[in-house]
């Protein structure tokens, strides 16, 4: 249980932190290390740190991309898995909070539910629920470490006749304690990471599984421990095998992306060849593991050693490929005509993704339509001063981002303290710059939400980069005071 630290109503904090996970622990390193003198608080809405990796307890729960650039740049990864159990994620992102004394400023319980920013005062009031209970708090800066899914709810399609199933309906966000998989026939719904993560999981508890998908994705097997990096650390302090590795796998990841994205007819059959290779040429890969989209137009399916492919050889998976006419006390009625029988079905059928975890956000008075904004550099909102969200890549590790984010955010606020200002707000003052989609890509829990999610611009500092290079660049090394965000002191005409 979490120990819970008092939370005074009313205390001041130059930044706030609203999110215990691996984003909110990184960002709170970065704070401590890059502006020693901000005093900061992280404001997380459960009794637990951790995030994602306390929240999902499904079986086989693991990353889906290596830890050598999941994991932190300043704290070496030094297990021996390259994908990564859950468990093992959550133990290395509280030791980083423990380690440098991160999590005596948390606060647990903490729900913020609105952030009001005054230009008279330079403030943020921040509104938080504990227990039921409203308090406020006020703030410099806040840094939103929230993620980008509901916590409270996966998404859930309405399958017809659902409530006639006999057995149990499982979504693996809220996977219960008291399943026993044993000599159970269970169909898995859905072909992204949760499902192939799951099935060669529940094999291994004795299920008999089946994971049924309306189209395939692309899956492709990885190495469950990387080496290079087992070679390097016989030779090599851990820091330096550990960002030697971290490197390699960088650039080896953003070719593989650019190849694919150049080449996308040659990767595809590529990576269907592999399949192929995998489950053996009686194997139908064609109807079971041929996309119809682009390679990276959806995230890849890793899976760690082949373990999907070793399941579905053994017998003890198979993969079926067709729509649901409607559920039936026994199973699943296809729209082909045929039958899945099951004891257990389980959803997993994707996030129900949100913005800065649904918090109402107003600016002098002014209520804030985060989807009518334009994203700055991928982390600011235009015309919304003093507040940045942390967001990863797409096709590459979420802390590849969530690092330079933090490393930014510092930045300005030194470059800001340096010169007596308060306020950083990106201006959109370039009328040649055009909207765009916040993200290009096809996966369904990203095109349910597109218009909640900010615009991104035609041109830079206004264009998602979406390669870690280029960010590393521009973040790490680019102007400040780039003309597009804009500072200034606190301004006594405004009303707050």
């Amino acid at each position: 249980m979490a120990e819970f630290f008092e939370l005074n109503p009313g205390v001041h904090h130059d930044v706030i932190i609203v999110g215990a996970g691996l984003s909110g622990i990184g960002a709170a390193w970065h704070l401590q290390k890059n502006c020693p003198s901000k005093s900061y608080a992280i404001l997380e809405a459960r009794a637990a740190s951790g995030g994602t990796w306390d929240l999902f307890r499904y079986p086989g729960i693991r990353s889906d991309s290596d830890m050598y650039t999941l994991g932190y740049r300043f704290k070496p990864w030094v297990d021996d898995k390259s994908i990564a159990d859950g468990a093992t994620i959550l133990d290395y992102i509280r030791e980083t909070a423990r380690e440098n004394g991160i999590d005596r400023h948390i606060q647990y319980g903490c729900r913020v539910v609105r952030a009001d920013w005054s230009s008279q005062d330079a403030v943020w009031t921040v509104q938080v629920t504990r227990d039921g209970a409203p308090t406020t708090l006020t703030a410099g800066f806040v840094m939103m470490c929230s993620g980008y899914y509901s916590y409270a709810d996966g998404h859930r399609p309405d399958f017809p006749d659902a409530d006639r199933f006999a057995g149990r309906i499982v979504h693996p966000q809220f996977w219960p304690d008291d399943l026993d998989c044993r000599d159970k026939k269970i169909v898995v719904i859905g072909s992204g990471a949760t499902a192939v993560t799951l099935v060669p999981a529940l094999c291994d508890l004795g299920a008999q599984v089946t994971m049924l998908q309306r189209s395939p994705s692309y899956v492709a097997a990885r190495p469950g421990q990387d080496n290079t990096a087992m070679r390097l650390r016989r030779w090599l302090s851990p820091g330096f095998a550990y960002a030697l590795t971290r490197w390699k796998n960088v650039l080896l990841g953003s070719f593989f992306y650019r190849l694919a994205r150049r080449r996308p007819v040659a990767v595809k059959q590529r990576l269907i060849a592999m399949v192929g290779d995998a489950l053996g040429p009686d194997y139908d890969v064609k109807t079971h593991f041929t996309p119809r989209y682009d390679p990276w137009d959806q995230r890849l399916c890793a899976v760690p050693d082949g373990d999907l492919f070793t399941a579905i050889r053994s017998g003890r998976a198979e993969v079926v490929t067709d729509t649901i006419l409607a559920f039936t006390p026994t199973g699943i009625a296809l729209s082909s005509g045929g039958q899945l029988a099951a004891d257990v079905i389980v959803t997993a059928t994707g996030l129900t993704m949100t913005v800065l975890g649904d918090l109402s956000l107003a600016v002098d008075g002014v209520a804030v339509d985060v989807g009518r904004t334009m994203s700055y550099k991928g982390m600011m909102f235009s015309d919304v001063p003093n507040l940045a969200y942390v967001f990863g890549y797409t096709n590459a590790s979420w802390t590849l981002k969530a690092d330079l984010t933090s490393d930014y955010v510092c930045r300005v606020m030194n470059y800001m303290d340096r010169r007596g200002l308060a306020v950083a707000t990106p201006r959109r003052n370039d009328p040649a710059v055009t909207e765009m989609p916040f993200l290009d890509f096809s996966s369904s829990y990203i095109t349910r939400a597109l218009e909640k999610l900010p615009k991104q611009g035609s041109r830079k500092p206004w264009k998602l980069n979406q390669n870690y290079l280029l960010d590393l660049i521009a973040l790490k090394f680019g102007r400040i005071d780039d003309g597009t965000l804009q500072f200034s002191r606190a301004d006594p005409s405004k009303a707050a």
